[in-house]
């Protein structure tokens, strides 16, 4: 009897041991912080700073092209290759660089109708689609301000293009924002070191080394348009009828956030 007093405690003592092994392995995941969760760091000051730099414009970007439909691809191929070559011309004439034109888009797509007689699809014809990107900027030796030149081009390429023109997007930009980049890191930085030295300050602890940066970056491009009446051929430039634009400012924008230690 003593024998099997005994042999049952030491069953009872593994069921008791196998329990609480099974309780421990349903411990529920321990608590993270936004900061923790995206570098690991569990302690610390965390601050964002942000850096704006307002600029000029040097640059204007047109997206020009034109669409021709005919009954044959020949038809709309003749007309889009006609209308284009003369925005070409026009942009050569003022000024325009090939290195400066680039293609971005071609397209010859079928136009079809439903016939319910013949309960079938039926070719009406056929649409062509060119379309390039246009750099514009102010030569060395030309007196005009770049939203007068995008003016000319604007009037110029409409004018050209007749009736197929189509315009999907103009705007200002900066052409190489590397040093404008630096000069808003250099704030955004400076404005990180603030905050944090006044939360340090607040909460009576002393602020340590960074032990996690990261940076993001904003420059939007101000968006212009205008109305244009259209001509189906090349006309002088009348200063009176150029379509109104203005370059205006934009503000390149960098904010990073960093992680100080405490001491």
């Amino acid at each position: 009897m003593k024998r099997i007093s005994w042999l049952a405690g030491c069953l009872l003592l593994i069921v008791i041991a196998l329990g609480m092994t099974g309780c421990d392995s349903f411990s529920p995941p321990a608590r993270t912080t936004p900061g923790e969760a995206t570098s690991g760091q569990t302690s610390g000051i965390w601050v964002t700073g942000t850096g704006e730099v307002t600029v000029t414009p040097n640059i204007a970007i047109l997206q020009v092209g034109v669409e021709a439909q005919e009954t044959t691809v020949a038809e709309a191929m003749d007309k889009a290759s006609v209308a284009m070559g003369n925005i070409g011309a026009a942009l050569a004439e003022r000024g325009i660089e090939s290195e400066d034109i680039q293609t971005h888009y071609f397209n010859i797509q079928q136009r079809t109708r439903w016939d319910n007689a013949k309960d079938e699809e039926i070719v009406t014809g056929y649409r062509v689609a060119n379309k390039m990107t246009v750099k514009i900027r102010v030569l060395p030796f030309e007196s005009y301000t770049l939203d007068y030149k995008a003016s000319i081009i604007l009037d110029a390429v409409v004018k050209a293009g007749g009736d197929l023109i189509r315009i999907d997007r103009f705007n200002f930009s900066v052409e190489d924002p590397t040093v404008y980049y630096d000069e808003a890191r250099e704030k955004a930085t400076e404005d990180a070191r603030a905050k944090a030295e006044k939360l340090a300050k607040q909460t009576g602890v002393r602020l340590g080394e960074p032990t996690f940066v990261s940076e993001s970056a904003y420059a939007p491009s101000p968006y212009s348009s205008a109305t244009y009446g259209l001509s189906s051929a090349p006309v002088p430039v009348v200063i009176e009828t150029l379509p109104p634009t203005s370059a205006g400012e934009m503000d390149i924008t960098l904010t990073v956030q960093i992680a100080y230690g405490i001491k």
